[in-house]
């Protein structure tokens, strides 16, 4: 589980939004003494620094003093954006900052960074977090929805030392990573942020964080009076190589092993800044195939497709900008790209992206329905163009959003429409969207059902209002989505539905307790068809909770009304989740699921099951991490002779061991299991009794930044047969070489 920094910051403490004149603000002076990054403070520019020493604590408190002290010195350049931290420790035998890969800087470590905006819109941010031995973490922080982005990667610079009575690190960033206006003088906005986990999680800020309100980005401090900043012309050229040879069973698993000849491919990453507001992305026969593969989710028994999170650089400049209500956007269904381009940048309050692809094709295509989705091969090449505007209206903003798919043979998909968020007070955020999509399928009913060449089109809407206060929490959400919307750019797998759900929950702030948040919640959630007959109806009491040990959990007990088909089907079931962190050894354990009553969705029947989902991380020595993520599921039902039986069980097991050599290398091996069993006799159709695969691989990775590295690895996959053998299916060596040229 990823460190997510503003889940119990965004929505839970935070101020709603602050008068402008009332945000805490500094002068950030101009350094031209030399500092060097190796985390010594003890560089000449450093001196001509400005020092902040005022810090909050707003997890376990509100907003009291800090358990620990904190010193941070703030600074910029004619090239770069310079910030170091002091982290006094009373008791430094108590520090988590074990060895990890970029990116992998979790909230059970101890680490610090700047949140910053260099827009000074107070509506989104980049945070560059760095533990003590200097290894980096980035995110995007978007306050619009409340979502932490760990997908972007800028180019920057961080070193961490520790010390007897603490810890200290340096950062330097690049102002060629950032993107702030024209104006001159500018004034930045700014969060300092240290995590310090301990007993609790203490989460330390340098601006106040009121409990209540529903914004973290508005209550930022200001940077003033920078002056004279470059205005742009940075270039980063990154061409790659690769080397593969691959084998595979000739005539399917388990028959004649042959391997391929040693095969080459090439391609480059481009990326030029015009100015600092500015960023224009191309990219020809990108490499985008995955250093690591997707952790499984178990597909057996449901509905609607699973989602994955996007992770190729090409895609994420200005992610932000394609966060959505309703998820017309989705960058994974461009499968193979043979190039692509791309423009994202500011013009006054108004934002934009436009993004541009040819996709060779493969993979698959969702095809959404009222009660399940399906799939259909993409056996056709392309061209995918994506564009978004956002304007700014103070606090609150309205959007465009267009994609456009058309296909080789004539077939389409066109998406637009508008959305908006309007703030009208400190505690109240109202959100809308509505999509138009004009479709003609391809003329392939080989490859769907529906895909006879027809045309349609229909609309699809959303409307939200959330309140928040210190204690009181409501949210209120309508969306309604015609049975004909389609977004093939998108990931919009349920189609031809109206759902209402409403929200209402109460804070307590225990003291003195184990616990330190506790809320009780009821939640009503109810899907209707277009005949306005119940597809999904759930209504569920639950009390969230948050507490010593970095404890965060939720129990809740669901009432269930499911359709399948002509039925509507009835499910009673606990569902839970908790996660800790015990300690430096184990820093991260978590376990989800549920108990109780199932639906049978494949025999359209009820029945009893449950699924247990653990995940946990070990740390034997601070350079050796084990991750295991195991998921298992079962479903019983009732035989024809009125027996309770079991129709299948589904698991996945998967361990991940990393080495890590330092912030630049490391050693990984993966192996992941997936196994489902079933009894062929309940079902109502021809099952196989077992069936799974097997996925091992391994990686050495070497990383100057994250565009300049080195991967050489290996995979093996293997299917599961009914017998219980794991028959050979394919395997590969590959070399990745990739280096990032800057001017």
């Amino acid at each position: 589980m990823r460190k997510r920094l503003l889940i119990g910051i965004i929505f839970l403490a935070a101020a709603g939004l602050p008068a402008e004149d009332s945000r805490p603000s500094l002068p950030l002076p101009r350094i031209s003494a030399s500092i060097q990054i190796d985390g010594d403070l003890g560089d000449p520019g450093w001196q001509q620094a400005a020092q902040v020493t005022t810090f909050y604590e707003s997890n376990v408190t509100d907003n009291g003093p800090p358990p620990v002290p904190t010193t941070v010195w703030l600074g910029y350049s004619e090239k770069f954006f310079y910030a170091a931290f002091r982290c006094d420790d009373p008791d430094i035998s108590r520090l988590r900052a074990p060895f990890v890969d970029r990116d992998n800087v979790f909230s059970d470590q101890d680490f610090v960074g700047v949140i910053l905006d260099a827009r000074n819109d107070r509506r989104s941010a980049i945070e560059f977090f760095v533990n003590p031995r200097g290894i980096q973490d980035d995110f995007v922080v978007n306050d619009a929805t409340g979502n932490e982005d760990p997908a972007p990667d800028f180019f920057w610079d961080s070193a961490g030392k520790i010390t007897k009575d603490g810890w200290q690190v340096e950062i330097r960033i690049p102002l060629s990573s950032l993107r702030y206006g024209k104006g001159d003088p500018q004034t930045w906005g700014l969060i300092l942020y240290r995590n310090y986990p301990r007993d609790f999680r203490y989460q330390i800020f340098n601006v106040v964080l009121p409990r209540g309100g529903n914004c973290f980005v508005c209550r930022e401090m200001e940077l003033t009076g920078i002056t004279e900043l470059p205005s742009g012309g940075h270039l980063v050229v990154a061409p790659y190589a690769t080397l593969k040879e691959t084998g595979e069973a000739r005539n399917g698993p388990g028959t004649e092993f042959r391997n391929k000849p040693l095969r080459g491919d090439g391609g480059v990453d481009l990326k030029w800044t015009p100015n600092a507001d500015t960023a224009l992305d191309a990219t020809l026969n990108p490499d985008f195939s995955q250093i690591e593969s997707d952790v499984a989710q178990i597909s057996v028994n449901q509905r609607f497709a699973l989602f994955f999170p996007e992770k190729r650089p090409f895609f994420l400049e200005g992610v932000d900008l394609f966060d959505t209500p309703i998820q017309g956007v989705y960058t994974r269904t461009v499968t193979s790209p043979r190039w692509g381009a791309r423009a994202t940048g500011k013009v006054g309050a108004t934002a934009y992206t436009l993004l541009v692809t040819q996709d060779r094709g493969g993979g698959s295509v969702i095809v959404p329905g009222p009660q399940s989705s399906d799939f259909a091969a993409q056996d056709f090449s392309s061209i995918a163009a994506i564009g978004r505007l956002r304007r700014d209206f103070g606090r609150s903003f309205t959007g465009l959003l267009l994609t456009d798919r058309e296909n080789e043979g004539g077939s389409f998909n066109r998406v637009l429409g508008p959305d908006f968020q309007w703030r009208p007070s400190e505690n109240d955020q109202v959100t809308g969207q509505f999509l138009y999509s004009f479709t003609k399928t391809p003329d392939r009913p080989d490859l769907s059902f529906e895909w006879t060449g027809r045309e349609f089109s229909t609309g699809a809407g959303f409307l939200s209002w959330l309140h928040s206060t210190r204690t009181w929490t409501w949210r209120t959400t309508y969306q309604d989505i015609g049975d004909a919307f389609r977004a093939n750019d998108g990931f919009v797998p349920q189609v031809g539905f109206r759902q209402g759900r409403n929200f209402l929950g109460y804070t307590f702030w225990p003291t003195n307790f184990f616990l330190s948040r506790v809320e009780p919640i009821v939640v009503v959630n109810e899907f209707f068809d277009r005949e306005s007959r119940t597809l999904n109806r759930r209504v569920f009491p639950g009390v969230q909770f948050q507490g010593k040990l970095n404890v965060d959990g939720e129990l809740d007990y669901n009432f269930d009304a499911v359709r399948v088909g002509d039925k509507l089907l009835q499910r009673k079931q606990l569902a839970y989740f908790l996660s800790v962190s015990p300690s430096a050894l184990f820093p991260r354990v978590s376990i989800s699921g549920f108990l109780g009553g199932q639906i049978d969705f494949a025999n359209a029947r009820e029945g009893r099951g449950g699924q247990v989902s653990l995940q946990a991380t070990s740390r034997p020595t601070e350079h050796l991490a084990l991750q295991f993520n195991g998921d298992r599921q079962w479903l019983n039902v009732t035989s024809e002779e009125g027996r309770q039986e079991r129709l299948f069980t589904a698991s996945v097991a998967r361990l991940k061991a990393t080495y890590t050599f330092s912030a630049r290398a490391f050693l990984r091996a993966i192996g992941q299991y997936v196994e489902t069993r079933r009894d062929p006799t309940l079902y109502t159709f021809s099952v196989v009794r077992r069936s799974g695969n097997f996925q091992g691989s391994a990686l050495f990775s070497y990383k100057l930044n994250w565009q300049s590295v080195l991967f050489l690895g290996y995979g093996d996959n293997r299917t599961l047969e009914e017998s219980g053998q794991l028959a050979r299916a394919d395997r590969q060596f590959f070399l990745k070489v990739s280096y990032a040229f800057q001017k």
